[in-house]
């Protein structure tokens, strides 16, 4: 086995709509992270349609593979650990990039590292900032889940609190629909609160001010679909990005609390940010002024690493096993609901 720093790593992610493989070496430097998405495919159904995403994974995986392995400049002999998402996510998605990790490792007779989609999602900031390590505190929030975890080290990864209901990227999601806009809808929400005013409606901040670091955005999606039912019914008119505006400011202000809390409580002076919902300019901008005020360090991946990627899950593959973390054998199985790190 070579030196850890020139370890190429191999890692497939196939958790939802998007296929992927890449490769790395030692552990920061991508060769190659090639990401097949289905997002045209699905935006007619407003959403991910888990039986059209696993049979398109099937379709894409191994070109996936093959192009990753091209544009690194690498052969299947080259690699030296293979890593895979196994959870959470759509339990047919996850199984065609577990079953297809696993027929490469024992083809190969190489390691395989089953990855946890959310740790994989922490770990691309890694690649982004050479100079980053631990400890620190990240903040994933994402279409599925909206935690904050205590990252103590490259193995030690701590979850403080997460979303009781809905996710955060859920709830942009479920608005955008309803307000008419493509799928997915976070990104256009985004663009449209720019031109907005972000205190013209009064939307709840559900959990604000408990001490608590948990999420809830069920009701305030709730409470958005509420006022444009209620308009729609009165026959008056609403401004869109005044809505889009006042329900991310909800958001990001309950974001922002919760983080705080979790800082100041463990004395920490470095955020992360992790996620799809981590590409949202109103959360940077809302992070970055509370960093500011506190003297702390914000940091998070450009967007092609904020998006699921099989470069941040080569990056998680590589730390557990230069961390002797367990392996996977070929009874590895998909988890759809796999739980995040250890529980305080």
């Amino acid at each position: 086995m070579k030196e850890q720093q020139e370890r190429l790593t191999l890692a497939l992610e196939t958790s939802c709509d998007e296929t992927s493989a890449a490769v790395i070496r030692g552990g920061r430097e991508i060769l190659s992270n090639v990401i097949s998405s289905q997002i045209l495919l699905h935006r007619k159904y407003g959403g991910v349609v888990p039986e059209i995403a696993s049979r398109k994974h099937i379709e894409h995986v191994l070109p996936v593979v093959d192009e990753a392995l091209k544009e690194a400049g690498a052969t299947l002999q080259d690699i030296d650990v293979l890593g895979v998402t196994y959870g959470p996510g759509l339990v047919g998605a996850l199984l065609v990039g577990v079953a297809t990790a696993k027929a490469l490792s024992f083809a190969m007779d190489k390691p395989l590292v089953g990855v946890h989609h959310l740790e994989g999602h922490i770990f691309a900031n890694f690649l982004a900032h050479a100079d980053l390590e631990p400890p620190f505190m990240a903040l994933v929030v994402s279409g599925g889940h909206t935690s904050l975890i205590h990252v103590r080290s490259y193995s030690e990864l701590i979850l403080l609190g997460q979303t009781r209901d809905d996710a955060a990227g859920e709830a942009f999601d479920k608005v955008a629909r309803v307000m008419g806009l493509p799928y997915p809808g976070g990104p256009h929400i985004d663009e449209l609160a720019r031109k907005g005013r972000a205190d013209a409606i009064a939307f709840p901040r559900a959990l604000s001010g408990n001490q608590q670091l948990e999420f809830s955005f069920s009701g305030l999606k709730s409470a958005v679909l509420n006022y444009l039912n209620s308009v729609k019914q009165k026959g008056e008119s609403y401004v869109p990005a005044d809505v889009a505006a006042s329900f991310q400011q909800a958001v990001v202000d309950i974001l922002g609390e919760k983080t705080l809390l979790a800082m100041q409580t463990l004395k920490l002076d470095k955020l992360v940010l992790a996620g799809g919902v981590a590409a949202n300019s109103g959360l940077r901008q809302h992070l970055q002024n509370l960093c500011q005020q506190h003297g702390w360090e914000l940091l998070y991946p450009p967007p092609v690493l904020c998006t699921d990627n099989a470069a941040m899950i080569a990056c998680r593959a590589h730390y557990q096993y230069a961390c002797g973390g367990p392996l996977a054998d070929l009874h590895l199985n998909a988890v759809p609901s796999l739980p995040l790190g250890t529980v305080e």
